[in-house]
C-alpha cells in the first residue's frame, strides 16, 4: 500500500500537507548506513529519491525532512529540520518537512526505556537507551511515540548522520567535476564551493546519487545551536518555524479539516464514569431528521452521523441515551480515600538514600499536600477521519503513539493492522491527551458500520469526561533537622497517596486495555513513575520516597509535567515552610543545599537576580520555586520568581522571572515558546484546569468554567537562557513544573496563608 499515493487522493495536495516549500526532483541514495530490514515509508515519485528514510532532495534543491514525531504545538518540526539544515550546510528557505508513518525505522528509543517497567518483564535490563532489549523492542514494534521530551536525544544523531552523509555525497559530485578532493570542498547556504566555484544541490543530485557514502558519516564538529543571551533572536529568529505561516492563514491541517469525498460528520456520547454500558436511547426521535445519515450503537458509547457535526449532535440530544452500571463516580469520596491511606495503607518502598527512617522516627515537621484530578484542556478536542472500504482502513488522526493506535483502529473492526493505512497529522494541543487512542477505535467502528467516509470529534464534555485525568495525589512529607545547624536537613521522607496511574496508563498503551480493566490490572501495583522527582533536587544525605497505592474508581493518565510537576509542588512548597521554621531566606535556604551542584545554583542565583529577589519578606507577594527534569549533568532546570497576589476573583499573578539551564540550546525561540508555554499551563493548574465528579459527569463541563488563564491574566514573563555546555535538554516541561509552587509561595508572601492544595484556593481561604 503505497500510502503517499491514497494521500493525493484527497483534494489538497500533498504539499499543503506539509510546512515550508514544495518537494520536486530527486537524487537517489542507497541503504547503506542504515539497516536494511527496515523500509523507507518515504515512497518516492519519479525524479525523487530520499536518504535512507530520514529526508529528501530535489533537483530544485529542495531538502525535505521527515519528522516522525506529533506537532502538537511545541515546534518539533521546526527543530528536527534545523538539525539536519545545519548538519546538511542548507539555506533554510530549502527546507520542508513532511510527517510520516509509524516505521521501524523512526524508533524512539529512550522513550521505549524510560517505560520499560511498562512493557518489559526485566524493566532493569531493558530501562537503558543503549539496551538492545529497548531497540530490538523499539523497532520492532514501529515505537516512536512522542512525549517525556526524547525528540532530540532519539532522532538528533541519525539525523545528523543523514544529513552528513548527504552533504558528503554532494561534494564529492562536485569535487569530480572540479577534479578537487572532495574534502577541500564547503558546503553551506545550499550551494557547494571550492574557491570561486560554486554549484547548488539542485545541479548536483543525479550525479552525487552515483557515490557511496562515507562510512561513518563526516559529522561537523559542531551540532545544530544558538546562543541563548541575544535578544534579536526574538525579533528575528535565525531558524523561524516552518509551521508558523500556514497556522497564521489557516492552511495547517489537523484531523478535523480532512475532507474527501462523501464524508460525514459524527459526534458521540460516552456512559458517565462507573456507568459504561448503553442500555436504552429514543430511536424513534430522530426519525426523518433532515441530514442524519445512520445511528451507530456500541456497548459503550451512541454516535450519530449526518451531513453536518451540529446536526449529529443534536440527533444526539434528541436520542436521550441511557447508561447502566455500578454507581457513577463521586470524586469527593474518592479524595477522601486518598486521605485516610496515609494512616490505612502499606506504604512501598520506591527509593531509598542513606538510613532515613532512623532519622525519621520523630520528624522535626510534617506537612500534607495534595493535587486535585486535573484535565488536559487542550483547544482540539479528540478528532479523527477514518475511510473504511471493505478491506483498507485509512486513519487521518494526531496520535502519539501511531503505531499503537494503528494497531488499536485494527483490532477494533477485525483487520490486521497492515490493513491499516496512518495519516498523522498536527495535534491543536495535547499535554499528552493523544497518547490515548479511544476515538481512534470509534472512528473505525463508526466508519465500518456506515460505509461512507467519516469524521469523529468529541464535545467538550466528552473529552472532559473520557480523557484519563491526571492523577489526584495526597503527599505527606516528613523532615528532621539538623542539630544546632540553623535548619538544614538531616533527613527527608515523602509519601505518595495515589493509584499506580503510570502502570494504568501503560496497560491502556501497550495491552490495549479499557480503562476499566486497565485499572484493575495496576490495583495495588507500587508505580516507581508515578514518584519521578519527589527526591528533591538537593544535596540531602538520608532520603526516603515511598508509595501508598490506592484505587480509584475513575482513570488517570499521562499529563504535561507528569509526576515531576506535582512532585515539585510538594517538594518546593515543604523547603518553603523548612525555610521559614528556620527563620532564613528561601533562596539563601536553597543556596545552601545546592553544593556541589554547580548548575543549579548558578540557575536558582540567576532567577533572583532577574527578579530583584528582596528575600522572600512577608507581604512583598514574591515566591520562589526550584525544579529539575533528568540528572545534575545531563538534565534540565528551573529556578522561577513569582510575583502574585489574591485580588478580585481569585489570584492575580503579575509577574513570572524564569531562569533556566537546559544544555545546549538548539533553537533559541522554540525554546523560549516552550518554557513559557509551560509557565502558563503551570498557571493554569495552579488555578484551575482541574474538574470533579458528581454522578460520573466532569463538573465543570466547559473550557469557560475551568478557571484557565485569559491573556488578561497573563502575567509578565521574563526568561533568562542560560549558556551551557551539557547536553542539549527538551524544555517543555519544566514551566510546569515551577510555576505552581513558586505561586504558592508568592501568596504565602503576600497573604501569611499557606495554600496546600492544587488548584490554589480550592480549600478557601
Amino acid at each position: 500500500m503505497d500510502w503517499r499515493a491514497k494521500l493525493d487522493e484527497l483534494p489538497v495536495t500533498r504539499r499543503q500537507l506539509i510546512a515550508g516549500a514544495a518537494v520536486g526532483g530527486g537524487l537517489a541514495v542507497a541503504w547503506w548506513l542504515w539497516p536494511r530490514r527496515y523500509s523507507s515509508p518515504l515512497a518516492p515519485r519519479p525524479d525523487e529519491r530520499d536518504f535512507g528514510g530520514w529526508m529528501t532532495i530535489g533537483s530544485d534543491g529542495v531538502v525535505t525532512v521527515a519528522v516522525p514525531q506529533l506537532e502538537m504545538g511545541q515546534g518539533v518540526t521546526t527543530l528536527l529540520a534545523q538539525v539536519v539544515a545545519v548538519e546538511l550546510g542548507a539555506d533554510w528557505r530549502q527546507i520542508a518537512v513532511e510527517p510520516v508513518p509509524p516505521s521501524g525505522l523512526y524508533a524512539n528509543v529512550p522513550l521505549a526505556a524510560k517505560w520499560a517497567p511498562l512493557w518489559s518483564n526485566l524493566p532493569s535490563l531493558a530501562g537503558d537507551a543503549d539496551s538492545l532489549l529497548a531497540e530490538n523492542f523499539a523497532r520492532a514494534n514501529a515505537f516512536a511515540a512522542t512525549a517525556r521530551g526524547c525528540s532530540l536525544i532519539a532522532y538528533e544523531q541519525p539525523m545528523r548522520e543523514a544529513a552528513a552523509s548527504a552533504r558528503a555525497m554532494l561534494a564529492m559530485a562536485a569535487a569530480e567535476r572540479w577534479e578537487v578532493d572532495w574534502e577541500e570542498c564547503e558546503v553551506e547556504g545550499g550551494l557547494v564551493r571550492h574557491g570561486e566555484r560554486q554549484l547548488d544541490f539542485g545541479a548536483l543530485v543525479a550525479e552525487a546519487a552515483e557515490f557511496d557514502p562515507p562510512d561513518p558519516a563526516p559529522l561537523r564538529v559542531q551540532p545544530a545551536s544558538e546562543d541563548p543571551s541575544p535578544a534579536e533572536a526574538e525579533l528575528d529568529p535565525v531558524f523561524p518555524r516552518l509551521d508558523l505561516p500556514a497556522k497564521v492563514d489557516g492552511s495547517f491541517l489537523f484531523a478535523g479539516d480532512i475532507r474527501l469525498p462523501g464524508l460525514v460528520y459524527a459526534s458521540i456520547r460516552h456512559g458517565p464514569l462507573g456507568k459504561p454500558d448503553l442500555s436504552a436511547f429514543e430511536a424513534g426521535a430522530v426519525e426523518g431528521l433532515r441530514g442524519l445519515v445512520g445511528v451507530v450503537k456500541s456497548k459503550r458509547y451512541l454516535a450519530a452521523v449526518a451531513e453536518s457535526w451540529w446536526i449529529a449532535e443534536q440527533a444526539l440530544k434528541k436520542m436521550r441515551p441511557v447508561f447502566a452500571g455500578p454507581p457513577a463516580v463521586e470524586s469527593a469520596a474518592a479524595l477522601e480515600a486518598l486521605e485516610a491511606a496515609h494512616d490505612e495503607v502499606d506504604p512501598e518502598r520506591i527509593r531509598e538514600v542513606g538510613s532515613p527512617d532512623d532519622l525519621l522516627v520523630r520528624p522535626d515537621y510534617t506537612q500534607s499536600y495534595s493535587v486535585a484530578p486535573g484535565v488536559h484542556a487542550t483547544i482540539e478536542t479528540a478528532s479523527a477521519t477514518a475511510r473504511f472500504d471493505g478491506d483498507t482502513l485509512e486513519l487521518w488522526i494526531a496520535a502519539q503513539a501511531p503505531e499503537l493506535t494503528r494497531r488499536a483502529a485494527a483490532r477494533a473492526i477485525g483487520i490486521s493492522p497492515q490493513d491499516v493505512v496512518l495519516y498523522p497529522t498536527a495535534a491543536g494541543g495535547s499535554f499528552d491527551a493523544r497518547l490515548e487512542r479511544r476515538h481512534a477505535i470509534e472512528v473505525a467502528q463508526i466508519a465500518k458500520q456506515i460505509g461512507r467516509p467519516v469524521n469523529l470529534t468529541w464535545p467538550r464534555v466528552q473529552e472532559l469526561q473520557s480523557v484519563p485525568v491526571r492523577t489526584p495525589v495526597s503527599a505527606r512529607l516528613e523532615a528532621a533537622f539538623l542539630p544546632a545547624s540553623g535548619g538544614r536537613i538531616a533527613a527527608w521522607r515523602s509519601r505518595l497517596a495515589m493509584p499506580a496511574t503510570v502502570h494504568e496508563f501503560g496497560r491502556r498503551l501497550f495491552d490495549n486495555k479499557t480503562p476499566q480493566a486497565a485499572m484493575e490490572h495496576a490495583a495495588g501495583e507500587a508505580d516507581a513513575l508515578a514518584c519521578e522527582g519527589a527526591v528533591p533536587p538537593y544535596r540531602i544525605d538520608h532520603v526516603a520516597v515511598d508509595h501508598l497505592p490506592v484505587t480509584l474508581p475513575f482513570p488517570t493518565g499521562q499529563m504535561r509535567g507528569n509526576a515531576q510537576a506535582y512532585n515539585a509542588f510538594f517538594s518546593e512548597s515543604f523547603v518553603d515552610e523548612l525555610a521559614e521554621r528556620a527563620g532564613r531566606d528561601p533562596f539563601l535556604y536553597r543556596m545552601e543545599m545546592l553544593s556541589g551542584l554547580p548548575r543549579m545554583a548558578d540557575t536558582l542565583r540567576r532567577a533572583t537576580r532577574l527578579a530583584g529577589w528582596d528575600g522572600g519578606r512577608r507581604g512583598t507577594g514574591q515566591g520562589l520555586a526550584l525544579a529539575r527534569f533528568g540528572s545534575p549533568e545531563s538534565g534540565g532546570c528551573i529556578a522561577c520568581v513569582a510575583q502574585a497576589a489574591l485580588g478580585e476573583g481569585g489570584v492575580r499573578v503579575r509577574r513570572l522571572h524564569a531562569a533556566v539551564d537546559i544544555g545546549r540550546v538548539v533553537n533559541h525561540d522554540i525554546a523560549r515558546q516552550q518554557i513559557e508555554g509551560g509557565l502558563i499551563l503551570g498557571l493554569s493548574l495552579a488555578t484551575g484546569s482541574s474538574v470533579a465528579y458528581e454522578d460520573g459527569k466532569p463538573v465543570p463541563g466547559r473550557l469557560a468554567g475551568l478557571a484557565l488563564p485569559t491573556l488578561a491574566d497573563s502575567p509578565e514573563i521574563v526568561v533568562e537562557l542560560l549558556a551551557s555546555d551539557a547536553p542539549a535538554f527538551d524544555p517543555g516541561e519544566l514551566g510546569v513544573a515551577v510555576a505552581p509552587p513558586a505561586i504558592a509561595n508568592a501568596l504565602y508572601s503576600a497573604t501569611g496563608v499557606r495554600f496546600r492544595r492544587l488548584p490554589l484556593l480550592s480549600e478557601g481561604l
